[in-house]
């Protein structure tokens, strides 16, 4: 569902993803000063520059929709990224987590930035605001989305873990509704405001992931909004992100 990334992004096309072979230049987030002086360096020690986290990243996504999740080994994947499979775990804990390790990194950037506001933000938009700002995907990202729940639903190893990365999201939710009420998180309110949240943004995603237009955050805010209100009508103001 939603992933944090400040990764650099690359251009796509609603019906595939683009992937940098093994063969083509490898891409940091660094400036191109910074760039040039790493590949330098590199070059002396007799070793290519190194992979970016993104790039890594899609090169597993398209192995693992070519191949198969289950036939893609991390060495294969290394291979193909031209690089040790010491760094593939410098980047990513396990095969799974490459699908996973934006979203876990977006919880704990809920979690403390809830933690952070202050006690007079009214709860729903501390919520609102906070889930918005975690989230920076681009219509350009759509592509590597689809293809990355696609993986997620139709493996059952994926599919399996899908609901406990879920339970962790709305569980930072529910925590902070839980301190606003001074109820424990696990009961009736805060649960509710965990888990509508949670529906609010899986709806925004679904429908960004379908239609391709605009930002996610746009997506996020909207719905988040709209559930804030009580769905009041006149809160209800940008239908190119509702329409059908």
């Amino acid at each position: 569902m939603l992933m944090s990334s400040a990764d650099k992004r690359q251009p796509g096309t609603a019906g595939s993803v683009s992937v940098p072979s093994a063969g083509e230049a490898r891409l940091t987030e660094q400036g191109p000063a910074e760039r040039h002086a790493a590949d330098q360096t590199a070059a002396r020690r007799g070793r290519p520059p190194s992979t970016s986290r993104r790039e890594l990243r899609l090169i597993a996504l398209r192995m693992f929709a070519e191949r198969g999740f289950e036939n893609t080994t991390i060495e294969q994947i290394a291979a193909e990224a031209g690089v040790s499979e010491r760094t593939f775990f410098r980047y990513f804990t396990t095969k799974a987590s490459v699908l996973w390790a934006d979203f876990e990194t977006e919880v704990e950037t809920i979690r403390s930035a809830l933690a952070a506001v202050p006690d007079d933000v009214p709860m729903m938009d501390a919520i609102r605001g906070v889930v918005v700002a975690a989230n920076h995907y681009h219509a350009d990202d759509v592509p590597e989305m689809r293809l990355r729940m696609q993986l997620i639903a139709t493996v059952p190893a994926l599919s399996f873990s899908a609901a406990e990365h879920y339970e962790a999201w709305e569980l930072a939710i529910s925590e902070f509704a839980a301190r606003r009420l001074g109820q424990p998180a696990g009961s009736l309110y805060p649960l509710t405001v965990g888990r509508a949240a949670l529906a609010a943004c899986r709806a925004a995603y679904d429908r960004w992931s379908a239609r391709a237009d605009d930002d996610l955050t746009t997506y996020l805010d909207l719905a988040l909004t709209a559930l804030s209100t009580g769905f009041a009508p006149d809160r209800i103001t940008q239908p190119s992100a509702t329409a059908s």
